[in-house]
C-alpha cells in the first residue's frame, strides 16, 4: 500500500450494518394521530417494531387495540382520545404525549376526514369541518410538538398529504384544498426549521384501502377506473406506508427537508 494511501474498507462487512442503524427508532417517542385503524395504526405499530415509544390516538376513544399491538413489541404506549379540530384538543395531544414520556421525538399528523358532494352545493359545514381536521390541526399540532423539538434542536415530523396535494379529485373540494395545504405547509415549517436540526416532511398516499376510500371502492365504474391506472395494478394496503414512514422518522432522513414522498403504486406517472 502507497505512503499515506487510505486502507480500503470491507463494504461487504461495514456499510450494511452501519445503513440499518440509521434507520432505527430505539427510545425515540412518538405521537401518531388517528391511530386507531388504517394508515395510523400501520404506522404507529411500524414505529414500535423500529422500537419507538407510541402515543396513539382515536378521535371518539382511546385506541387500546393499536396500543396493545405496540406494548406487544415491548416498547411503551399511551392511548389518547380528542377531537383535532378542537385547538384545545391539540395542544392536550401533545402535553400529555411529553408529560408521559418525558419528550415527543416523532409527530405523525394523520388524523382527517372527507365529506363527499358535488362543489356547487357543497355544505359550508362540511367544509369547516374538513378544513379544522385535515388543515388547521397541522398548523396547530405541528406548532405545539415544533416549541419542544426546537428547543432540543431535533425531531421530525410527518405529515400525511394525498395525491390531491397534486390533483383536483372529484366531489371533494374541502379535502382537496386542505391536502394541498398540507404540502405548503410542510413546506413552509420545514424552510424556518431545518437549520434548528427539525425535520418536516410530508406522505402523500396513493389509493388505499382504508375507509376513507370506502365509497370509491364500492362503486364498481370508479374502483374499475382507479385500478387500471394504477402501474402497480393494486389498491394501497396501510402497511406499504411503513417503510416510508419510520425512514422520514428516523436519522436516515436527515437531510430531508420539506419533501412530499408520494406512495402510491405509480398512480402519479400515468
Amino acid at each position: 500500500m502507497l505512503s499515506g494511501a487510505k486502507p480500503e474498507r470491507n463494504r461487504a462487512l461495514t456499510r450494511p450494518e452501519r445503513i440499518l442503524d440509521q434507520f432505527s427508532l430505539k427510545g425515540k417517542c412518538a405521537l401518531v394521530t388517528g391511530s386507531s385503524r388504517g394508515l395510523g395504526a400501520a404506522i404507529a405499530v411500524a414505529f414500535a417494531e423500529a422500537g419507538a415509544n407510541v402515543a396513539v390516538h382515536g378521535s371518539r376513544s382511546a385506541p387500546a387495540a393499536t396500543q396493545q399491538e405496540v406494548l406487544a413489541l415491548g416498547v411503551r404506549s399511551l392511548a389518547l382520545a380528542g377531537d383535532v379540530g378542537d385547538p384545545a384538543v391539540c395542544a392536550r395531544l401533545v402535553d400529555e404525549t411529553v408529560q408521559h414520556f418525558g419528550t415527543i421525538d416523532i409527530l405523525v399528523n394523520n388524523a382527517g376526514i372527507i365529506r363527499r358532494s358535488p362543489a356547487a352545493d357543497y355544505p359550508e359545514e362540511d367544509w369547516k369541518a374538513v378544513i379544522d381536521v385535515d388543515l388547521s390541526s397541522v398548523f396547530r399540532l405541528t406548532q405545539h410538538a415544533g416549541r419542544h423539538m426546537l428547543k432540543r434542536r431535533s425531531g421530525k415530523i410527518i405529515n400525511i398529504a394525498s395525491l390531491l396535494a397534486f390533483q383536483g379529485g372529484i366531489l371533494v373540494p374541502s379535502y382537496a384544498a386542505a391536502k394541498g395545504g398540507v404540502g405548503q405547509l410542510t413546506k413552509a415549517f420545514a424552510n424556518e426549521w431545518a437549520l434548528h436540526g427539525v425535520n418536516v416532511n410530508a406522505i402523500a398516499p396513493g389509493y388505499m384501502d382504508t375507509d376513507n376510500t370506502e365509497a370509491l371502492r364500492s362503486n364498481p365504474e370508479r374502483a374499475r377506473q382507479i385500478l387500471e391506472r394504477i402501474p402497480a395494478g393494486r389498491w394501497g394496503q396501510p402497511e406499504d406506508l411503513a417503510g416510508a414512514a419510520v425512514f422520514l422518522a428516523s436519522a436516515a432522513s436527515n437531510y430531508v427537508h420539506g419533501h412530499i414522498l408520494v406512495v402510491d403504486g405509480g398512480w402519479l406517472n400515468r
